[in-house]
């Protein structure tokens, strides 16, 4: 077969799992009876066994890193079907939207965790920062894109000064630090009259060029404005953190998470890698928080708690740590699937924390297991010629 008709063939099997894959999502968000839903749940684990024994992961992974473009089309298509079918629910606009800003979030923390070793466990305290930034500011004569950036750059501020007790300590140690940075911030609400206690605050409507989304669009739900702008954010965070990876910015952030030690003695700054890792990640953790604060209308402590952080780093453990398109799907299990299934709702963190060890201990690298690194596409070939 040339090489060309193999591509073909694999571009067409991708489009047909995306399609099915769609299909299956949509039916699964609109469907309301329990038993269909279960059956949903088989034919979606039946595909997954069916898809992994073509190798379909293993090919969507080589045309996302061979042919990014293309696996951007075959993958945006029916997402844009998925929301034009589903343009009138409004709980499936909802989800959408959650999974879409969760990702976000989580792209940040794949950034910190995945590429440079950096456990935050303060992911919905940062979260917070974002929302409450944009709580307070969306009053202000302050056009609203403007604040939700500004909500980032706060949260990377705030991340920022926490990043200098992190780099004073090590491994678990860090790691409390973040945890501890987590909590104080939920008390520092609860106790904050001016953010408004535990009650919270409330936000007006988001605006865009004189677009409310707060209102209907074309008539269809207001969550659609939602949707457009959590994907639009998703996609572009995504994009910035696949290039970091391929970059020689993110060969430096694997040297210093492979080790520190051989990575400092090749003249790497480890203090300033990992402040760019956690600057950049909090930023786009930042920016997920503000449009999320933005949809809710109204935001309080109990919106961003230390469960909310860990939902956050099982999201990146299960997708794949490391690996960017891994977050999407996670995200989608983890905050869909809870909602759809109310009998599991009072287990769910029981659910998680076994779903967690049990990647741990039989899937270490997740549901997509992230890749080996190519700068060019050239080396390849010169290989074969030398050959």
């Amino acid at each position: 077969m040339k090489k060309q008709d193999k591509y073909l063939v694999t571009y067409c099997e991708i489009l047909l799992t995306s399609t099915i894959t769609t299909i299956l999502v949509v039916a699964f968000l609109i469907v309301e009876k329990e038993m269909l839903l279960g059956a949903i749940i088989g034919l979606g684990i039946l595909g997954f066994f069916i898809a992994k024994g073509r190798g379909i992961p293993h090919k969507i992974d080589q045309v996302y890193r061979e042919h990014p473009c293309v696996f951007y089309l075959t993958i945006v298509s029916p997402v844009i079907i998925a929301i034009v079918f589903c343009r009138h629910e409004h709980f499936a606009l909802f989800m959408i939207a959650s999974v879409a800003i969760y990702a976000t979030a989580c792209l940040g923390l794949t950034l910190q965790l995945g590429y440079t070793g950096l456990t935050n466990f303060a992911g919905a305290a940062f979260l917070g920062v974002g929302g409450y930034t944009v709580a307070v500011l969306t009053n202000q004569s302050i056009p609203n894109v403007l604040v939700i950036l500004l909500g980032g750059l706060m949260a990377a501020i705030i991340g920022s000064l926490l990043i200098l007790p992190v780099l004073r300590t090590r491994g678990h140690y860090a790691a409390l630090v973040t945890i501890a940075f987590a909590l104080l911030f939920k008390t520092f609400l609860e106790i904050n009259d001016t953010l408004g206690g535990p009650q919270g605050l409330k936000i007006a409507s988001f605006k865009f060029f004189g677009l409310d989304f707060n209102e209907p669009l074309l008539g269809s739900s207001f969550y659609l404005s939602y949707v457009i702008a959590a994907l639009l954010l998703m996609l572009v965070v995504f994009i910035i953190t696949r290039l970091i990876e391929k970059s020689w910015l993110g060969l430096h952030l694997d040297a210093v998470r492979l080790d520190e030690t051989v990575a400092s003695c090749f003249g790497i700054n480890i203090a300033a890698w990992k402040i760019l890792a956690f600057t950049l990640g909090n930023f786009f953790i930042g920016l997920a928080g503000g449009l999320y604060a933005q949809m809710l209308g109204h935001i309080a402590p109990t919106n961003f708690t230390f469960a909310d952080s860990l939902i956050l780093i099982s999201i990146v453990i299960l997708g794949g740590i490391g690996n960017p398109l891994g977050v999407i799907p996670a995200s989608f299990l983890i905050i869909v699937l809870p909602e759809k299934l109310q009998f599991i709702q009072e287990y769910r963190f029981l659910l998680f924390s076994i779903l967690v060890i049990l990647v741990l201990v039989y899937r270490p690298e997740g549901l997509l297991k992230r890749g080996l690194r190519s700068f060019y596409r050239t080396w390849g070939r010169e290989r074969k010629l030398e050959n």
